[in-house]
């Protein structure tokens, strides 16, 4: 198994596309949007994925007042938090985060936290005791507030955090961070994050000898 260098020291965690495949929940709720809203599912579905909800349909329909966006999102979220139909583990993503326990990590979700912690129950999926969810930033991916105020509580380097992600926004927001991106799944590797794997289940995670951890890849 190849090793990551250089060191790594604290991993962050995207949820959706990356520990939690929830892309039939996403495909219901957005494509509803689009059809109330008159746009294209598809057209949609391509700009849905790592962002807050709000600031996608601020993309899709910019003429619209923020406070609209603001409110159709929040029945979304509703809609979200009572749909577990499909949510799923990405493979290997319960062990992995079992395996983080005592190691520097944290989840950094577009979501909220009730939609998290409701989507990490269903595909039983472990919580890391560190969440930076949508309610603790003024931005959202693309934007690195999530991962820098993660790494900063965590009290390490940017350039020492590895981000697991699986979208074109949350990769952004990696590099926007300045931390090094291992892309999850076939959305990731169209992005050209600096590592790739199809899912979670050849990566392991241990803590070394210096205080850092050591990454292996299938």
């Amino acid at each position: 198994m190849p090793v990551l260098t250089p060191p790594v020291r604290a991993v962050l965690l995207d949820m959706d596309g990356t520990l939690v495949n929830s892309d039939a929940v996403v495909e219901r709720c957005w494509r509803r949007w689009a059809e109330r809203n008159g746009l294209d599912g598809d057209e949609v579905m391509r700009v849905a994925h790592g962002r807050q909800g709000h600031l996608t349909m601020g993309l899709l329909l910019p003429d619209r007042p923020v406070e609209q966006n603001l409110a159709e999102n929040a029945v979304m979220l509703d809609e979200e938090s009572s749909d577990t139909d499909g949510v799923v583990e990405v493979p290997g993503a319960a062990r992995l985060v079992a395996s983080l326990a005592g190691l520097p990590h944290a989840l950094v979700t577009s979501a909220d936290d009730r939609l998290a912690r409701v989507r990490m129950a269903a595909a039983s999926v472990p919580l890391p005791p560190l969440m930076i969810t949508a309610e603790q930033v003024g931005a959202s991916k693309p934007d690195p507030e999530g991962f820098l105020k993660a790494a900063a509580e965590l009290g390490v380097a940017p350039a020492e955090c590895l981000v697991l992600e699986d979208s074109e926004a949350g990769i952004a927001a990696a590099r926007a961070a300045g931390m090094p991106v291992l892309g999850i799944g076939p959305r990731a590797a169209a992005h050209r994050p600096d590592h790739h794997v199809d899912d979670l289940s050849g990566v392991r995670v241990s803590g070394a000898p210096d205080g850092g951890l050591v990454v292996e890849l299938p």
